[in-house]
């Protein structure tokens, strides 16, 4: 079995939906202790957010609370918040993603924890677009509004159709990944002071982080990114090709790659010709490039192009559904499907010393654990 670096710790975990609780998974997938703290009656929203079902649960919330316990408590209740203020004095991290101020008005913000007895919590607040002014405070957030307002539908889809979202929540899950990381840093560092720290992320945050080049092109460039389909703005070929069955994508990010390529195609006078030579000639030249590329990959199927530029050195291969992916990574050994209780969930994403750490609890039932936690927050 893996190591668990975070074993002995304790995460109260207030978060709801998909960002906080994908952090608090990462901490509990290291070896933390993480209590779920919902609300009555429905407790967290992917809890109904289906389908599909897996035996009456939602697979959304199945995705996100593994190695966590769950506990129903009503924070507008003085005896169940009495309680929850008891977790947070215990915990090393807390993590929320309410409305900024709420937490403060309960008593059960970083600050006010910090300064009741316990000097060495991590408290990260999730927030959707920051807390700097009332009007972001008061903003709601969700992964779809944050890609919109954020920048990022803006540069997705086919230049002459409208901007989509993304297929999955990045924005949440890189947000959720930045609170991790922030919490992971503030650990270390209280292992040096004995001090703890408040941690802020934000939907807002995450997506510019996301828009990677597309947003330093603006921000150090000038330049404003339009959506370009498949096309990297800055890269070609770099992009989905037709075959005799199927799409192909191709990855040449460099100039050897592309040389090989065009090799590979029997095109490889292409390589040397000086509006094809250099990727930025590429990138000039796009058009008349990709005429003599597709006209090239039409002649076969995908399959046999992936194998081909595969042995060639060319990044390329074809654009699986879910399954398939599944099945590739299964291929390649990476066991990308843990099992908990008889359910298969995915295995958490990381390695340590060769071995992907252990879901040890199946992702709770609703108040699964709440008769031995609020037990535990009574007892001395």
């Amino acid at each position: 079995m893996a190591p668990e670096p975070l074993s002995g710790l304790l995460v109260a975990d207030f978060s709801r939906v998909l960002a906080g609780p994908y952090a608090t998974m990462l901490l509990g997938d290291l070896g933390a202790d993480v209590v779920k703290v919902e609300r009555p009656g429905t407790g967290d929203d992917t809890r109904h957010w289906g389908p599909p079902w897996r035996d009456g649960e939602a697979t959304y919330n199945l995705g996100l609370n593994r190695n966590k316990r769950s506990v129903v408590l009503d924070l507008g209740d003085p005896a169940d918040r009495a309680l929850a203020r008891t977790l947070a004095l215990r915990a090393d991290v807390l993590v929320e993603s309410f409305r900024p101020g709420l937490m403060t008005g309960w008593g059960l913000d970083g600050d006010t924890l910090r300064a009741a007895g316990n000097p060495g919590l991590i408290s990260c607040s999730v927030t959707a677009f920051g807390s700097a002014g009332e009007a972001a405070a008061a903003m709601p957030g969700y992964d779809f509004l944050a890609q919109a307002m954020g920048g990022l539908m803006h540069v997705t889809g086919e230049p002459d159709g409208r901007p989509l979202k993304v297929g999955a929540a990045v924005v949440d899950l890189v947000c959720g990944l930045l609170s991790a990381i922030g919490i992971l840093a503030a650990l270390r560092e209280r292992d040096a002071t004995g001090r703890g720290r408040h941690v802020e992320t934000s939907l807002m945050d995450a997506v510019l982080t996301a828009l990677l080049n597309q947003g330093t092109a603006w921000v150090t460039g000038g330049a404003s990114p339009m959506r370009a389909g498949n096309r990297h703005p800055s890269i070609t070929p770099y992009e989905t090709f037709e075959t005799a069955d199927r799409p192909l994508a191709v990855a040449t990010g460099n100039d050897r790659h592309f040389r090989r390529l065009a090799e590979a195609l029997g095109l490889g006078h292409l390589a040397d010709d000086e509006r094809f030579a250099t990727n930025a000639a590429r990138v000039a030249n796009r058009d008349a490039l990709d005429t003599a590329l597709s006209a090239a990959f039409a002649r076969a199927g995908a399959d046999h192009w992936t194998a081909a530029l595969g042995d060639a050195g060319v990044p390329a291969g074809p654009i699986n559904d879910v399954p398939a992916a599944w099945a590739l990574a299964e291929s390649l050994g990476l066991e990308p499907i843990a099992e908990a209780g008889g359910l298969p969930l995915p295995a958490p994403p990381l390695r340590l010393d060769g071995e992907r750490p252990a879901v040890r609890l199946r992702p709770p039932r609703l108040d699964e654990h709440g008769d031995d936690v609020r037990a535990w927050l009574r007892s001395e």
